[in-house]
């Protein structure tokens, strides 16, 4: 089953929506996308000092790889497989600090970089140990205290990150802090990507977002396609809820609400006045998928104001339309849609990459 996105836009069809019923699609997706991308997760404060080891999931309920975080005693950040390499139990079950891993199976013992160290009543085991006795270790991408990691290196960090980093990085991380009181999970009836290209156009903000609507200035909405993501610029109608834009900046002289940076294929990176809030796309069925709004605040008086001032709103909104699309694609009249040549470049170039990946 081939996916085919015409190029030229004026021109293309939206995707088959045999991509959101077909369960061939959602299980062959793991290999073809998500295996081959990075993913959120977590940050530093996870593993700030040395000793520290941390268990995390690779996309829980859908890949769920088991990870772990460690910082070794060097200060060296290290992302491994959670799992012992003598009988697959899992090594790290709970965050803890330690001077190096056991495995409380066997008594198998890693240096917290993964490297094997010992192994009791193994004596007699030939040509053992070797490389494959270690703890695998995997790409680590740090961008300030955020953390990445994918299953397959093949495509470099920068090409999926450079864009953004390179925008906002007059941004003041170092003072972003992670305030799980303004964070929050959501379980919503739809396809992964419905959800997706719904925020990969601005083009439905005045018929589904009224309070948003008032803060976005429609005519200077703007779109930037990139190899792997993208970003769509709120601008501001009231000067008083922008960002106070340094001259290195580019973007500078202009007002802007909100820069809304998508990463390929399920990250979303919304930088308001505020602070940031990273929304994780996590699929959990062909038709069930898990969002998390992860807020990380650097300025706790404009929380809310502007374009970010009342997130859980507009994410009912969002939720409301794309669970009533879920439905309506399963019509025998609906197989594909036009697209909006001025509105809806960003939701064409996810279904160009979708296409890509897949085939």
């Amino acid at each position: 089953m081939t996916l085919s996105i015409d190029p030229n836009i004026a021109k293309a069809k939206t995707i088959s929506t045999d991509f959101y019923l077909h369960r061939h699609f959602y299980e062959s997706s793991k290999e073809k996308i998500f295996a081959k991308t990075w993913q959120f997760i977590g940050d530093t404060d996870l593993v700030k000092d040395p000793g520290w080891v941390t268990p995390v999931n690779f996309l829980e309920k859908f890949m769920d790889e088991p990870l772990l975080l460690s910082r070794d005693k060097q200060g060296k950040l290290n992302c491994l497989s959670n799992v012992c390499t003598h009988r697959g139990n899992m090594v790290v079950e709970k965050p803890c600090k330690l001077a190096d891993l056991r495995c409380k199976y066997h008594g198998r013992r890693f240096q917290l970089d993964g490297k094997f160290l010992s192994m009791p009543e193994f004596k007699e085991v030939e040509n053992f140990p070797s490389e494959q006795d270690n703890l695998t270790k995997l790409p680590l991408f740090a961008w300030n205290k955020l953390l990445f990691t994918t299953l397959d290196s093949s495509i470099n960090s920068d090409d999926f990150f450079g864009d953004m980093m390179k925008r906002v990085e007059w941004m003041p991380f170092h003072d972003f802090h992670f305030r799980p009181e303004h964070s929050r999970d959501y379980l919503i009836d739809a396809n992964w990507a419905l959800y997706c290209e719904n925020y990969l156009e601005g083009f439905h903000i005045p018929f589904v977002h009224s309070a948003l609507n008032a803060m976005i200035d429609q005519h200077n909405y703007t779109v930037e396609l990139y190899k792997y993501s993208s970003l769509q610029i709120g601008a501001a109608k009231d000067a008083d809820y922008v960002f106070d834009l340094p001259k290195t900046s580019s973007d500078y002289g202009k007002k802007i609400g909100a820069y809304y940076f998508w990463v390929f294929p399920n990250m979303m990176f919304n930088f308001y006045p505020w602070g940031l809030s990273i929304n994780v796309i996590r699929p959990i069925g062909v038709s069930k998928t898990k969002v998390s709004f992860l807020s990380y605040v650097w300025d706790e008086n404009k929380l809310r104001q502007g374009a970010g001032a009342d997130l859980h709103t507009v994410e009912m909104e969002d939720q409301d339309i794309v669970q009533n699309v879920q439905k309506g694609i399963r019509s025998r009249y609906y197989k594909h849609g036009r697209y909006s040549v001025t509105r809806e470049m960003g939701t064409h170039h996810f279904h160009r990459l979708i296409a890509e990946f897949m085939n």
